[in-house]
């Protein structure tokens, strides 16, 4: 077992509709490393992201952070966490910056200011719009704004680039660089490639 390790999975497996979708799985994810977790659809890969957030349990095996399971760690490992799943989880009837304030209420704010933040993902000019009003690609770069408006060291995305253009992805694997070289953690399924030239970044294919 990695002593250095941040995040761990110890013979985790899952097990949907009486199926195995995958089993014996064991992580270790250290500061600053990344993991992309491939496979075709149904292969699990939504679920293993739903475990590492606590959202949904293994069939058998653990999640650790910095070795303790993280039922035990409780908030001390949750407010370390920010999930932006499939599905972008805005309220269309709350501004962008209402949603954003949600966000921090729910979590560790980090220090960056909120027009600071809207500006970081290009919507200093929505702050005031009802995300009703905004475009997919708009959704979609204020969904993964929460990653900079709390302060987590654990980031877990499910297909991040959803409805973004080439300009907001390379916008985004940017804050991801600047995220790990601040010794943070990605977790995230894509199916895009994954442009980062000065990051190893980590496979796990879990159709194979």
């Amino acid at each position: 077992m990695s002593t250095s390790a941040l995040l761990q999975t110890r013979d985790l497996a899952c097990v949907k509709d009486d199926r195995v979708l995958f089993e014996g799985l064991d992580l270790d994810l250290e500061p600053g490393r990344i993991l992309l977790v491939e496979g075709r659809n149904g292969s699990g890969k939504t679920s293993l992201l739903r475990i590492l957030t606590g959202l949904s349990l293994p069939e058998s095996g653990e999640v650790l952070w910095q070795g303790v399971p993280i039922g035990e760690a409780g908030p001390e490992y949750y407010e370390q966490v920010t999930y932006v799943g499939h599905h972008d989880g805005l309220k269309r009837d709350l501004t962008a910056l209402e949603n954003l304030r949600l966000a921090q209420a729910m979590g560790k704010p980090s220090d960056l200011d909120l027009d600071q933040v809207l500006e970081r993902v290009n919507l200093y000019r929505f702050g005031d719009n009802f995300v009703s009003t905004l475009s997919a690609g708009q959704k979609r770069r204020l969904a993964l704004a929460r990653l900079i408006a709390t302060e987590a060291q654990v980031w877990i995305m499910d297909e991040p680039f959803t409805s973004l253009d080439k300009a907001s992805m390379a916008l985004f694997q940017e804050l991801f660089e600047q995220h790990l070289q601040q010794g943070g953690v990605i977790v995230l399924t894509s199916h895009h490639d994954i442009e980062m030239p000065d990051q190893d970044v980590l496979r796990l294919d879990l159709s194979a």
